[in-house]
């Protein structure tokens, strides 16, 4: 995934990568690297601002592209995916900060120059300490900066100095002027000078300073453009490793078919697509208020800019000793990666930022929809205000919670189609991506008003719709949304666990239906079920996934007995089902009778997207009390930790449903997250234990309680494992064995 959500951003991003790999390619890169130490432009810079992408973002009227900050992400992710040298991030991030400004002559002729292909650099408030004072008509600057990048190349510096009041003074300081000093220091990063600026009695005048200029929005963007390169960089590793895991060869066998590498490279993915995902909410989230992009920017310091050093790290030791050559290249993406993370300073500081906020606020992920759809929007709120005024007066077959219940509100919804949109009449209405968020608008705008569940039924009834006969249909379907049927999933086997595949319960053909034995296990709810989807093998003749077929089971038939299995938490959701001889009649069966494996996937995908949702409910609760109820700082810090791996996801899934409703197909944004989910659950749990103390000893807690349940969250719906195998093999098209 890259930050490019619309085809022009797309070309915008593939222009920058043609013209590195035309201009700037690596191996004529590492020739000029002591240049590029000592403060000189790369030869093709006036090249590369004549093509306007280093001010995208900047009006036209100064003689910009007239385009979004998102454009000028795109084209630092390029950049760093590129390896791009040079001070295009101090130079684009300049124009950013400086675009804040009130309008002015000054910023006019600030903003101008740099459109021009001025090379600068911004040093934030918090990496120096320069103080102004007034003499007579104009200001004095003086004071230090600490390291900055680009500051060596730089013929402008943007700077906020501090008076005496505490009133911030932001100019634009000229490098060559007699009062400024510039050192080069040798760098972490090769590939873009580093050094520090000192400032005495540097002369501005009034008409001079630039105003408006918020010092901590001037931060979040900066972190947000710096993540971008480094989302890039993630890119690159992602590519890299998962080229070279196709062509090396050990032991006579390619090394992307040995399961531990797969798993490693599919974690890197993961990890690379949420570091996009947050990179993406931090710029994005520009124009929101300053604790929403406060929240954003922490986010994307955390999980795009921190974690890159230890991506390009793990990426080396996938390569083993051939990355740790001075002639591969990977060392240059590590050591920027390295410089990017140092740069905006301890990430402790950004966790506690984000938890201070967190504690008691939640990032906005709703998405702005405008009037669209006016007249659908109308319908769904008048549906929905009468179903309001309805009651549910009894408890649902699947459990006595709410979202089950039934009674005349459940039917009022479930008859209008509301309760799977989505599905085709008469079922739903084929609601299209724009629609199902309008839908989850108004329901949301109803907070009395208890939005319907399926429940496991949500995963099945899908393949009834495609497979199932129009009798069969209208049988189950209808009763299934007004929550009077409950379901379960017959899939997993004492010996087959997730690989399902390799199951042995047996369907035999008879006269009018076939005759079923096997064995079924971890199988929830089925002691409340009244049908289930059952895998069974039809031909054991057939190759293991083309010899199954796939049925619905009436679970009161003869010959089926269901055993509760008790769970660590003492609860007892989960069931062991025996079926001794179990007749299911012929239309019961959905397809073909060896084509089943093709619906128990659609299944199973419908399952993953569910459980990947769960990231809606606040696991981190608990800790959230103890943050803001003690002046504890350690559980600041790790609330906001958690809180920045939660709003990545988050933000995965909102990219994921503009791509769709920009007409894209769906992405691996499902897989993605359920492995993201589960990496979750465990943070969140140890972190919560962690700090809760001898309140976890009792079991009444609420931490424990909640805890004992988690290995049903993390196995449910495949292992984390069989996961990493799928992005491995299906994403990244790595070999099987």
């Amino acid at each position: 995934m890259t930050l490019a959500l619309t085809s022009e951003q797309r070309e915008l991003s593939a222009s920058v990568g043609q013209f590195a790999a035309r201009r700037a390619p690596i191996a004529a890169t590492r020739e000029a690297l002591d240049l590029l130490a000592q403060g000189h432009l790369p030869p093709w810079w006036e090249e590369l601002c004549a093509s306007g992408f280093h001010a995208v973002h900047l009006p036209e009227r100064y003689g910009g592209q007239g385009g979004e900050l998102l454009d000028a992400a795109c084209v630092l992710e390029a950049a760093g995916k590129a390896s791009l040298p040079g001070p295009l991030l101090p130079t684009v991030t300049t124009g950013a900060v400086a675009s804040l400004a009130e309008p002015s002559p000054s910023a006019e002729a600030l903003l101008t120059r740099l459109a021009g292909g001025l090379a600068a650099v911004v040093v934030l408030p918090r990496d120096s300490q320069f103080t102004v004072q007034l003499d007579g008509d104009r200001w004095l600057i003086s004071g230090g900066s600490g390291l900055a990048s680009g500051v060596c190349t730089a013929a402008t510096a943007l700077v906020g100095a501090v008076t005496e009041e505490g009133q911030m003074v932001w100019a634009a300081v000229d490098t060559v002027h007699p009062a400024v000093a510039v050192e080069a220091v040798a760098g972490t990063d090769l590939l873009t000078d580093l050094g520090t600026m000192r400032l005495t009695a540097y002369p501005v005048e009034q008409a001079d300073v630039l105003h408006g200029i918020d010092a901590e929005r001037a931060e979040y963007l900066a972190t947000a453009l710096t993540a971008s390169m480094a989302a890039g960089i993630a890119q690159w590793c992602v590519e890299a490793a998962t080229a070279h895991l196709h062509t090396r060869e050990q032991f006579g066998k390619l090394i992307g078919t040995f399961q531990a590498l797969q798993h490693n490279a599919a974690m890197l993915l993961v990890n690379s697509e949420l570091a996009s995902a947050a990179t993406w909410d931090a710029v994005r989230a520009t124009g929101e208020p300053l604790d929403q992009h406060r929240m954003a920017a922490a986010g994307a310091a955390l999980m795009a800019i921190a974690p890159c050093p230890d991506l390009a790290l793990d990426t080396l030791t996938m390569f083993g000793a051939i990355g740790f050559t001075w002639e591969h290249d990977l060392h240059l993406y590590w050591r920027r990666a390295t410089s990017l993370a140092a740069s905006i300073g301890p990430r402790s500081r950004w966790a506690r930022r984000l938890g201070e906020v967190t504690t008691t606020q939640e990032r906005n992920f709703s998405v702005d929809l405008g009037d669209a759809e006016s007249e659908f929007r109308a319908r769904v709120a008048a549906t929905l205000d009468t179903a309001a005024a309805l009651r549910n007066d009894r408890p649902g077959r699947q459990g006595d919670y709410e979202h089950f219940a039934t009674g005349a509100q459940r039917t009022a919804i479930a008859e209008a189609g509301l309760i799977a949109p989505h599905w085709p009449p008469p079922w739903g209405f084929d609601a299209s991506p724009l629609q199902q968020l309008i839908i989850d608008e108004e329901f949301g705008k109803r907070r009395a008003l208890v939005r319907p569940s399926l429940g496991i039924a949500e995963w099945i009834l899908p393949s009834l719709i495609k497979a199932g006969s129009k009798e069969l249909q209208e049988r189950l379907i209808p009763a299934t949304q007004r929550g009077e049927l409950a379901w379960c999933q017959l899939f997993s086997e004492p010996g087959a666990g997730s690989d399902l595949a390799a199951l042995t319960t047996r369907a035999t053909k008879v006269d009018g239906g076939w005759r079923v034995s096997g064995h079924k296990i971890w199988t929830s709810s089925a002691h409340r079920a009244d049908f289930g989807a059952l895998l069974a093998r039809t031909d054991p003749t057939a190759a293991k996934h083309r010899g199954i077929g796939y049925f619905i089971v009436n679970m009161r038939s003869e010959g089926i007995e269901v055993q509760p299995i008790k769970q660590a938490s003492g609860e007892q959701e989960f069931n062991e089902v025996f079926l001794d001889d179990v007749f299911v009649p012929d239309e019961m069966l959905l397809g073909e009778p060896t084509g089943g494996w093709a619906l128990a996937i659609a299944t199973m995908a419908e399952e993953r997207s569910a459980i990947s949702g769960y990231v809606q409910y606040d696991r981190a609760a608990p800790l959230r009390r103890l943050a803001a109820g003690e002046e504890r700082d350690d559980v600041v810090r790790e609330l906001g930790e958690l809180d920045a791996y939660a709003n990545a996801i988050k933000a995965l899934g909102v990219r994921e449903t503009i791509r769709l409703l920009g007409g894209q197909g769906a992405g691996p944004a499902s897989s993605i997250a359920k492995v993201a989910m589960n990496v979750l659950l465990r943070r969140t749990f140890s972190a919560t234990l962690g700090s809760s103390g001898r309140i976890a000893m009792a079991i009444d807690s609420d931490v424990v309680q909640p805890y004992l349940r988690v290995p049903a969250e993390l196995i449910g719906g495949g292992t984390k494992e069989i996961q990493l195998n799928i992005i491995a093999q299906m994403i990244l098209g790595l070999p099987r064995r």
